[in-house]
């Protein structure tokens, strides 16, 4: 069953601009990543500075190996240098519905 996964970013709001524009170009090798069903990127229209990302996965050690491709291409560094906020990863299942 799929996994989706929530990151929730917070930047500066004068440099959000500048992030998602970032983002833009770099969902594009992480939709190409293997197991990578789906990616949006979500601007919080109440809280400028607040981006989050919804990520959908075959399964946990697809999005896992990605976590690890983006901290050796140094992307997970230069992301933790301008967060305002520790990020929140949440990993989240599906329930069968009722």
């Amino acid at each position: 069953m799929a996994l989706t996964v929530t990151l929730d970013l917070s930047f500066n709001p004068e440099q959000v601009s500048e992030v998602l524009d970032q983002f833009k170009v770099l969902l594009h090798d992480t939709r190409a990543f293997k197991g990578c069903l789906s990616v949006d990127l979500l601007h919080d229209q109440d809280k400028p500075g607040r981006i989050l990302l919804v990520e959908r996965w075959e399964q946990k050690s697809d999005q896992e190996a990605y976590i690890a491709w983006r901290t050796e291409t140094g992307e997970m560094g230069r992301t933790a240098e301008i967060v305002t906020a520790p990020i929140v990863v949440s990993y989240l299942e599906e329930v069968q519905r009722y």
